[in-house]
């Protein structure tokens, strides 16, 4: 079944009907604000986090409500409607309904009763609140007596379990006022009187506000229960009903904004008003709802300056391939849930709660990669953040706190750390993704002075990078299980597997072999003769511990446990056979070309179905050891037997490296959300943006997704398209042109930024070809191998490849 489509122009995701599988959302907002919107209006905001900045109310795992609801009422018939569907829900049949996500903003469109109004959400370009606008026409051929009404309900204290847990504590610190323009809401309102800068119990007044602009306010409200009134619901709230909303304030009670307007409109007459929310004192509220006096010009100035934000990072890589899905991805909506990810991390969902106070380190620096290419400056910033986060030992923080304070932080060794996030103990993946995601972004910009920058760890010392990667190596090195593999720790990527201390693990010994490869082309770099011939020495015993322990006949096993059993025998009666080791295998580099065919072919054969590749099989029920979580989970679920989608990048990209192009598209199309957007009641979640697993064949789900926006998916697949299929595959010197294509496709283009020129590349593929070139051109210049030294580039370069 279809619900919408993709306007590529727009770069919007069009939601034509509004009764989905599911809420679709978008982001709003940057880290200083965020919000959540779904295609029905609901979701919720915060200010800088998600735990504890909590602002507007949303009720997790029920009907996607609360949320930015304006009402439209008609003052003569008394019939009333939400700009959004939702919440009060008319008949389709006479209420036509559009809600375009675009980047950083969401629209409403609807047509009702003669009245046809345009509701557009978004928080300004470096702002702290959020607008909603609302542009609302007479299209009845007679004249219109409205009264327009917006309602955000507000939390009763920012930390969200506060609000939703500690009734006894938060009803009672919440109240309202009404003051010029807007609703004003106090928290802990009676400090009012306390100096600032003597916070009681670390307690302090906050103040939200809730206003209007464009319109005088005719009514208002504070209190939930008076708006929506007793036994009633959003869908017909008593405050609508009855068409006043009689200037009611809260105190000791659920506290919300409702602000009316009376608007006159003539035959083919529009007006346009804002309602505006935020975290602000009353000062500031009174500041920002001011400046929209000029309401409809600085709306459209506004939404124009975040249009054009966000694509200007889009124009960074944009391709025209045969395949309108891939385009779609790549070039927008792919793109746009890399930056999601980049910068919300795990904090703040319809899934994720918020209460995720700070960043998982492997998640953080493995979401980087996917928007280097796009933002190589927002990178190294994140990048450098990560390394401050990076403990003296080598190891990772688990959990990075939002206040983080490089040099002065507790570490997983110190009780006081582990107290304050919930995480034990170090993970043996973590500081092992610094690599391959500082080597990309070194290969995009060329900036092999990143290596001599000089950055503090986490609890004391400072060291340039070179320095962060060398004690990540020796991390590694120093916690080797008793067959000399890297061990397994609290979890390697895999949260379902508790290896512990003596337990090993085969993926982290690829990261770790890749690892030293990439470390070993920096000291090259520097001339590090010694660690050099350390690390030869390193890497050399591991391929031999590899090689006699780990090949399986067909597959590479998963690791041992913690009593020294083997995990993923090909005989074994469950989990034997697993996805990650064999990409990884590839990808590391340290598979020889029978392994790497015989494992992906492998993988294909055992793992393989029509919405991607199985993490492991047969899953876990009879036979788990006891580190083996993922038993918990239902069989065909997450990590017990799922499609875990964030590795179905790293087969992407294995599978492109061995010149695989059928089979690399085949892998993208079976996971793409684009592929499923006719087939949506199958996969429930946005068909615009990836989601963390698939349920699998052992599911009475199969193909249902879940866990949307937030997932190391949308990096993993963009770097395995845009790396594997287009094969963009830059080094320090110049970059690498080496494309694993569908070979029904004959040719494509691509443009893309690169060190400050503009390259327009295009591949012609004449003969059917999956990969390989016969022929390479650079300004028209035929050059022996497929490869751009820097030298080379020009203001515009045009490359084209004959394959």
């Amino acid at each position: 079944m279809k619900y919408g489509f993709f306007d590529d122009e727009k770069r919007e995701y069009v939601i034509t009907r509004p009764d989905t599988p599911a809420p679709w959302a978008n982001y709003l907002g940057s880290p200083d604000y965020g919000a959540i919107i779904s295609n029905n209006a609901g979701g919720y905001s915060f200010a800088k986090s998600g735990a504890n900045g909590r602002l507007l109310r949303y009720v997790f795992n029920g009907n996607d409500q609360p949320g930015r609801y304006i009402y439209i009422r008609d003052n003569e018939t008394k019939d009333y409607w939400s700009a959004s569907w939702q919440p009060v829900g008319k008949d389709l049949n006479e209420y036509k309904s559009e809600c375009r996500h675009g980047t950083g903003y969401s629209i409403f469109n609807a047509d009702y009763a003669g009245i046809k109004s345009t509701a557009t959400y978004y928080v300004p370009l470096n702002s702290a609140y959020e607008i909603w606008a609302l542009k609302i026409t007479n299209d009845s051929g007679k004249k219109r007596e409205l009264t327009v009404t917006g309602f955000a309900e507000f939390t009763n204290n920012s930390n969200y379990e506060q609000d939703q847990v500690n009734l006894q504590y938060s009803l009672f610190i919440s109240r309202t006022l009404f003051e010029k323009n807007r609703v004003m809401q106090q928290i802990h309102g009676n400090l009012s009187d306390v100096e600032k800068s003597k916070p009681v119990d670390n307690k302090i007044v906050t103040e939200r506000f809730f206003g209007i602009a464009g319109a005088e306010a005719d009514s208002w409200c504070g209190d939930k229960e008076r708006f929506v009134g007793l036994y009633r619901s959003y869908k017909n709230p008593a405050g609508i009903e009855n068409g006043n909303l009689n200037n009611i304030a809260s105190y000791n009670e659920n506290s919300c904004g409702a602000i009316s307007a009376k608007i006159s409109l003539n035959p083919g007459e529009a007006k346009t008003i804002a309602f505006i929310t935020g975290m602000k004192y009353s000062d500031e509220a009174d500041r920002i709802i001011s400046s929209y006096s000029d309401t409809e010009n600085k709306i459209n100035t506004e939404l124009n300056e975040l249009k054009n934000w966000w694509h200007s990072k889009f124009r960074n890589l944009q391709v025209n391939t045969p395949s309108k899905e891939f385009n779609t991805m790549i070039n927008t909506w792919n793109a746009y849930n890399c930056f999601m990810t980049f910068i919300w991390s795990r904090a703040a969902s319809f899934i994720y709660c918020g209460l995720r106070n700070g960043y998982g380190y492997r998640d953080t620096v493995q979401d980087i990669q996917g928007i280097i290419h796009l933002a190589p400056e927002m990178a190294k910033e994140k990048i450098v953040f990560m390394l401050s986060a990076q403990v003296n030992n080598g190891g990772g923080l688990p959990l990075v706190k939002f206040t983080h304070n490089p040099g002065h932080e507790d570490t997983p060794d110190d009780a006081s750390y582990v107290k304050e996030t919930g995480h034990p103990a170090y993970r043996a993946d973590d500081a092992l993704w610094l690599f391959p995601t500082v080597y990309k972004y070194i290969a995009e910009t060329g900036d092999l002075a990143f290596l001599d920058q000089k950055v503090p760890y986490a609890n004391t010392d400072t060291g340039t990078v070179y320095d962060h990667l060398k004690r990540a190596v020796n991390f590694s090195a120093q916690r080797l299980g008793p067959h000399g593999l890297p061990a397994g720790l609290y979890a390697d990527w895999n949260d379902c597997l508790r290896l512990g201390k003596n337990g090993e693990s085969t993926f982290v010994a690829f990261q770790y072999y890749y690892a030293m490869t990439v470390i070993r082309s920096f000291a090259e770099y520097k001339k590090d003769s010694e660690y050099i011939s350390y690390i030869n020495d390193k890497q050399a015993e591991l391929k031999k511990i590899l090689n006699e322990l780990c090949w399986n006949t067909d597959r590479f096993i998963r690791g041992f446990t913690e009593a020294g059993e083997t995990i993923g025998k090909r005989t074994d009666p469950e989990a034997s056979m697993w996805l990650n080791p064999q990409s990884w295998a590839v990808i590391s580099g340290f598979a020889d070309e029978e392994q790497s065919e015989k494992s992906l072919d492998s993988v294909n054969r055992i793992l393989n179905t029509k919405y991607g590749a199985l993490l492991m099989d047969p899953p876990y029920h009879s036979h788990a050891f006891e580190g083996a979580l993922a038993v918990i989970y239902n069989a065909g679920t997450k990590e017990n037997a799922g499609i875990f989608s964030q590795s179905q990048g790293w087969l992407i990209l294995a599978e492109s490296l061995l010149n695989h192009g059928n089979r690399a598209f085949q892998y993208f199309m079976e996971n793409a959300p684009a592929a499923w957007n006719n087939n949506a009641e199958i996969r429930k979640m946005e068909p615009y943006c990836y989601g963390q697993f698939t349920e699998g064949k052992a599911s009475p789900h199969f193909g249902r997704s879940h866990v949307h926006w937030l997932t190391g998916t949308a990096s993993t697949v963009m770097v395995g398209c845009v790396e594997g299929i287009l094969g963009l595959r830059p080094d320090a010197a110049g970059l690498k042109i080496s494309p694993s294509i569908p070979s029904e496709w004959k040719g494509f283009t691509m443009e893309k930024n690169f060190r400050d020129k503009r390259l327009l590349i295009t591949v012609e593929n004449p003969e059917g070809k999956e990969s390989g070139c016969s022929e390479f051109y650079v300004n028209g210049k035929k050059l022996e191998e497929a490869y751009i030294p820097q030298e080379m580039l020009t203001e515009t370069t045009e490359v084209k490849l004959i394959m």
